[in-house]
């Protein structure tokens, strides 16, 4: 429960935004949803990279954050919930988000509930919102394209009706109604591969490198990647200026393939207050 300030108040204080987002998606629902609130000043913590994740603890008090991360097979990324458990929050009000490739979020958004409740925040709404699956190439698209301007109309939206509920809401119970099951569905299995480059294309810029957010690829004399280190975000191919990165593994094609195909009906967001 949030008491301890006039509900008000709270968006005279600081706005943050904390977040897992290595295809960048995630970071621009929660842009646009802090730009629409509208508070005074919007800190971010930007927890996707590693040299960005060993924080000593970050704490809130009677604040508002907005704290999302993308869906990894109806599930928060296992590195999204090691970063954000380093956090602790008091009398701080959560908006949380979850950003998906046109599937299902299934099991994340009520996790990231669950997740921020432990942690210490109430949070006051929720929302799943659609971008461009991170397997999604121009030969398989997945959600290409998205968040579209269909979509950040939405998220304005969305980020209206939460700063009304400040206004006019006294007092917030952790009473937020999310979807989803507990146990939570199984999380994505251990990686067996990992993305590959082509030589005469790379330039070896080392862009790859720096936003790959496991810290899963080396340069060496060549670029190397950890297949045991890798999440499958596929950062290092939508970022590559030179498109050298791929993957050439079979059933990986096959499940892009059964995506773009299965997956090409459009989905709306889904927003919970």
């Amino acid at each position: 429960m949030v008491n301890t300030l006039q509900t008000e108040d709270y968006l005279d204080k600081n706005l943050n935004m904390v977040y897992f987002s290595p295809t960048k998606t995630t970071k621009k629902i929660l842009e646009n949803i802090a730009y629409e609130i509208g508070n005074a000043k919007i800190v971010n913590f930007d927890l996707t990279y590693p040299q960005n994740a060993n924080h000593t603890q970050i704490k809130f008090s009677d604040e508002i954050v907005i704290i999302g991360a993308p869906v990894y097979a109806g599930r928060l990324p296992d590195e999204a919930v090691k970063r954000f458990k380093q956090i602790k929050a008091k009398n701080t009000l959560a908006i949380i988000v979850v950003v998906y490739g046109n599937r299902e979020f299934e099991d994340a958004l009520l996790e990231l509930k669950n997740l921020v409740i432990k942690i210490g925040f109430t949070p006051i709404a929720g929302g799943a919102f659609v971008a461009e699956h991170s397997f999604s190439t121009k030969e398989t698209p997945i959600a290409h394209g998205r968040p579209d301007s269909l979509d950040i109309q939405n998220v304005k939206e969305f980020a209206l009706k939460i700063k009304e509920k400040i206004r006019t809401t006294d007092t917030f119970q952790v009473d937020l109604k999310i979807p989803g099951d507990f146990p939570y569905k199984d999380a994505m299995p251990p990686n067996k591969i990992a993305p590959m480059y082509n030589e005469e294309l790379c330039h070896m810029c080392g862009e790859c490198v720096e936003l790959c957010p496991t810290g899963a690829i080396f340069m060496l004399d060549n670029i190397v990647t950890n297949p045991q280190l890798c999440i499958r975000c596929c950062a290092c191919i939508k970022c590559c200026p030179k498109e050298a990165r791929f993957i050439d593994d079979e059933s990986w094609k096959a499940i892009r393939t059964k995506l773009s195909t299965n997956c090409s009906i459009r989905k709306e967001p889904q927003i919970f207050l």
